[in-house]
């Protein structure tokens, strides 16, 4: 998330620069504040690196235009705009660099829940029960919660009020969706038997 407070060192209209030298100055500064994101970061947040007015869709553009052919690219993930390794290094990444827990590490079963959970989100466990013909473990949606897939929603209407389960900004960024719309179609899935029928959820 961006800082509450402007940086009162930080010169954003660089006017002394010639404006090739200017657009290329706001570039980097894009690059950078991404390198140093842990998370998405929203247009709304970069425009304040940059001169009042100018296009940041645009400067976007042009940096992933600079980046052509590098290792890293620029992508837009959960609403916002993140600095990543290309999908193609992923082999050399895991043969020879430290990436500590950052693997998923999920059994097929757990993606199965997982895929319920996004497509009927909110849900009870109840209702991952309905869906799968037996109870999900309180194991199974922790190991969800520690990858920071899932987090709680909003509690049930049905009797006792019991806790939902919602897919979080993660879930995005580890499948590569901009949005819950970026879904695969559902009845793939279904066809698949990765979901099956339950509540019904509408993705607005």
């Amino acid at each position: 998330m961006a800082k509450d407070h402007a940086e009162p060192d930080l010169d954003r209209e660089l006017e002394e620069l010639p404006a090739d030298l200017r657009w290329r100055e706001w570039m980097r500064r894009i690059e950078a504040v991404l390198f140093a994101s842990a998370t998405p970061v929203p247009c709304e947040d970069l425009a304040r690196v940059v001169g009042q007015g100018v296009s940041v869709d645009l400067l976007l553009e042009d940096l992933i235009a600079d980046l052509e052919g590098r290792a890293f690219e620029v992508a837009k993930v959960a609403g916002g705009w993140i600095l990543r390794t290309r999908p193609a290094y992923a082999a050399a990444i895991r043969t020879a660099a430290d990436v500590g827990n950052q693997d998923l590490d999920l059994r097929e079963y757990d993606v199965a829940v997982l895929a319920a959970i996004a497509y009927h989100q909110p849900i009870t466990r109840d209702e991952l029960k309905d869906i799968f013909g037996k109870e999900i473990s309180r194991d199974l949606i922790g190991r969800l919660h520690a990858r920071g897939l899932i987090g709680t929603g909003p509690r049930s209407p049905r009797r006792g009020a019991p806790y939902t389960y919602v897919t979080t900004e993660q879930f995005l960024v580890a499948f590569d969706l901009e949005s819950l719309q970026d879904l695969p179609d559902r009845e793939q899935l279904e066809d698949a038997g990765v979901v099956g029928e339950g509540p019904q959820v509408a993705f607005g």
